[in-house]
């Protein structure tokens, strides 16, 4: 069985091509360049420009693949691409969308897959919701074999995920030095982390299944925590206590807009998913990393060596100016 991952060596991917090598498959990883990522088992990487619609023509005709994977297919363009070149060659296309695309703000905190899709905060999620759309209608027009599949945050060994400043080790920096760290709202606001090694599980247990094709899957951890608890296991595995202070989402973008579509468009509001579709059609599977487990992981990633244990510099310095904001505000 020939599986073709457009983007193989990143976050998610990356933990998807391994198990798929791990049970068997014939994995082709297509990237614009070589990368050093490495498995335990070969891969056939192929470089190439995934927006050069001959190339992706040719490869498409080349090998005919019983599954593909689209892990960088961010706009409708990209989508028109793959439809192009992959319609009659594929037996199942599994893209990659977002958890971000569900409404907002929702109307339920339960998050199901026929949760309507909206999102007026965030360009980002709105071009996933338009990359959905045209599958929807490929797949109801011409029976192109879609399955969509949308992760919320998920993260890997080389991952320290946070709300507020994006994944970096700036939060464990500013932990261990005893500067405060940001949590977003009152910290109260519930939320998942799922490690990429349980997404993986799900997402490679769709390949193949006929059931999945014409369907949109959500793929979490069940375990849902606060986001000051989610600080809270993270200084445990850091070894040191956080000083969490609070300041209104509102307030964070305002003061750094770079940093607003993500948490006014996704991380303010509570979600918490439903993971039953899911299930159903890949029975057995159960996310396995608790959040305080995974972010261990993590730490210990970034301990191994020192170069891996740098504060994201603009990140570090906007927080500083947040903390002092907060202390303004106190006073």
């Amino acid at each position: 069985m020939k599986v073709l991952f457009i983007g193989g060596a990143g976050n998610i991917s990356s933990a998807c091509v391994e198990l798929a090598l791990e049970l068997g498959w014939d994995v082709t990883v297509l990237t614009r360049t070589v990368h050093a990522c490495s498995f335990q088992r070969r891969v056939d990487w192929k470089t190439g420009d995934r927006s050069d619609a001959a190339f992706l023509c040719r490869l498409a005709r080349e090998t005919r693949f019983d599954v593909v994977c689209e892990f960088i297919g961010f706009h409708p363009a990209d989508v028109e691409l793959d439809l192009n070149a992959f319609s009659g060659q594929v037996g199942q296309y599994l893209f990659i969308s977002s958890a971000t695309v569900y409404q907002k703000p929702p109307k339920s905190y339960i998050i199901r897959e026929d949760t309507p899709l909206e999102n007026p905060f965030w360009d980002y999620a709105r071009e996933k919701i338009a990359c959905e759309n045209l599958l929807t209608k490929a797949h109801r027009e011409s029976r192109f074999p879609a399955t969509i599949v949308r992760p919320s945050y998920t993260y890997g060994p080389t991952w320290i995920p946070a709300g507020v400043g994006g994944p970096a080790y700036t939060y464990v920096y500013r932990m261990r030095k005893g500067l405060p760290v940001i949590s977003h709202g009152d910290g109260q606001s519930l939320w998942t982390m799922t490690h990429n090694t349980d997404f993986a599980q799900a997402f490679v247990g769709l390949f193949g299944a006929a059931s999945a094709i014409g369907e949109a899957f959500h793929i979490t951890s069940d375990e849902v925590l606060t986001w000051d608890q989610i600080y809270e296991a993270m200084g445990r595995a850091a070894g040191a206590a956080p000083r969490i202070i609070h300041l209104p989402s509102e307030v964070i973008a305002h003061k750094h807009p770079e940093w607003g579509p993500g948490l006014i468009g996704d991380k303010r509001f509570s979600v918490v998913f439903d993971n039953s579709k899911v299930k159903r059609v890949v029975p057995g599977f159960k996310a396995k990393v608790t959040w305080s487990e995974g972010i261990a992981r993590s730490i210990a990633w970034h301990d191994a060596d020192p170069a891996r244990q740098q504060p994201n510099a603009e990140a570090n310095k906007v927080m500083d100016e947040l903390v002092e904001l907060h202390a303004a505000l106190m006073r």
